[in-house]
């Protein structure tokens, strides 16, 4: 008896971790949001959203349809132009979660209205102030990549605005952003003061 219980309670430990993985698997196509300011280059959006003048702004909310997967990437479309989210620099997070990251099921703009004006224009501008809750800041510039910040309950989330201009948001005991650190020229990209 033990033998039998042993191999279907260890089946029920790894699908309990996996939260379930067969019951949340996406089927597509689905709508949705954009979570967050993400930069199109050409119909690519790369996860670690690197800034360029040549990039256009796909702001948060931006109505979405996800068509499915290619290889590490969600296909979309937006405005009835196909897209890729590519999964760059997160691949420790599987495709169906990264997909649910960047594709909300509610749009965060009436959020976003209740926000301080502030933090609103913060928001708008792809920049970082003190004072920003988490999701403030996930709207404002996106998700840390995942491969430099696994885990978004550290105090430290790493973040690039370009392939050499690294900067760091430090997180307060009261869960809003304390401190930003970069270089000067990086900082005035970056921060709102």
């Amino acid at each position: 008896m033990l033998q039998r219980l042993v191999p279907a309670l260890a089946a029920a430990v790894l699908l309990a971790a996996s939260g379930g993985a067969a019951a949340q698997k996406l089927s597509f196509p689905y709508e949705g949001y954009l979570c967050c300011n993400l930069l199109n280059d050409g119909g690519w959006v790369n996860d670690i959203n690197y800034r360029s003048d040549r990039k256009q702004l796909l702001a948060a909310g931006t109505p979405v349809k996800a068509t499915g997967f290619g290889r590490y990437r969600v296909q979309v479309q937006i405005d009835g132009k196909k897209l890729a989210i590519g999964n760059d620099y997160s691949r420790a997070v599987g495709m169906d979660d990264f997909a649910r990251r960047y594709i909300l099921a509610n749009d965060p703009r009436p959020a976003m209205e209740g926000f301080a004006p502030k933090v609103r224009e913060a928001i708008t501008a792809m920049k970082v102030m003190r004072g920003m809750t988490r999701e403030q800041v996930l709207m404002s510039v996106g998700y840390p990549p995942a491969h430099y910040t696994p885990d978004l309950e550290a105090p430290l989330w790493r973040y690039w605005a370009d392939s050499g201009s690294e900067f760091q948001v430090f997180w307060g005991n009261d869960g809003k952003v304390d401190q930003v650190f970069g270089p000067p020229a990086v900082r005035e990209r970056v921060v709102l003061e």
